[in-house]
């Protein structure tokens, strides 16, 4: 382990020194498109934090970068993204559509279970088939597992948050929602309703660090993976992942 972390190190160092030049040339300043997801991305009311956001605080740090947040829908990172206004975006997952847009440079995120919350006991998910006929609410942009995306026999109702679709299924306007496990649960919690978790749920897959196609980050890819494998061996990434699951799983 020590031999590892040593050779990391040094690869890093010498990626920095590469990257600065001279002290007289500023550290890379990564513009980062982020939508308000608590835990995974907090943005609003204060520094940023989250999983997400203290996974990639402890890479940046090790190489030396400074990092700027732009807040923004999910939907409007990606457009951000195409217009060459953001650097990089943290947790997408793989799709085609994605992959002309971004590089999918790290596998950095914990794989999570899509939830299926429900509020009336008539829409109680057993099986995939008992979503057909129901309306469900999604997040705008995002993407869960390959067939519910791609089903278009099942009737879906988009909101920028998953806070907003929470609201909407108390109120009637869907009947469930999907949503990842940590932030589905943060969302019930903080608006303390009566929400319940059916039976049924998808396992995750590991979601991504997305480096733009057009950024000069892009060039730091090995870096940043690098970097990934310190934190990884230092076990700090695997002590963020315990302080939010302690916290926020149900």
């Amino acid at each position: 382990m020590r031999a590892l972390t040593a050779v990391l190190l040094v690869a890093m160092s010498l990626a920095v020194s590469a990257q600065q030049g001279t002290e007289t040339v500023r550290a890379l300043t990564v513009t980062v498109g982020a939508n308000h997801a608590p835990p995974y991305r907090i943005i609003e009311g204060g520094p940023p934090s989250g999983l997400y956001v203290e996974i990639f605080k402890e890479i940046t740090d090790r190489l030396g970068w400074n990092t700027h947040y732009r807040e923004a829908p999910f939907r409007r990172v990606l457009k951000l993204i195409q217009q060459g206004e953001v650097d990089v975006m943290l947790g997408a997952l793989k799709t085609s559509e994605r992959d002309e847009l971004m590089a999918f440079v790290a596998p950095a995120f914990p794989p999570e279970r899509r939830l299926f919350l429900y509020h009336n006991d008539a829409n109680r998910i057993e099986r995939y088939a008992d979503l057909y006929g129901k309306t469900i609410g999604v997040l705008e942009g995002s993407s869960y597992f390959t067939r519910f995306d791609n089903d278009e026999q099942l009737r879906k109702e988009a909101a920028p948050r998953y806070e907003n679709l929470v609201l909407m299924m108390e109120k009637g306007r869907v009947d469930v929602v999907v949503a990842p496990e940590l932030i589905g649960m943060y969302s019930v919690r903080e608006l303390g309703l009566p929400v319940n978790v059916s039976p049924f749920y998808m396992p995750g897959e590991r979601s991504w660090i997305a480096v733009a196609k057009t950024s000069p980050v892009l060039e730091y890819s090995d870096d940043i993976r690098a970097a990934l494998k310190l934190i990884e061996s230092e076990g700090i990434y695997e002590d963020l992942i315990v302080k939010y699951m302690d916290q926020y799983a149900r």
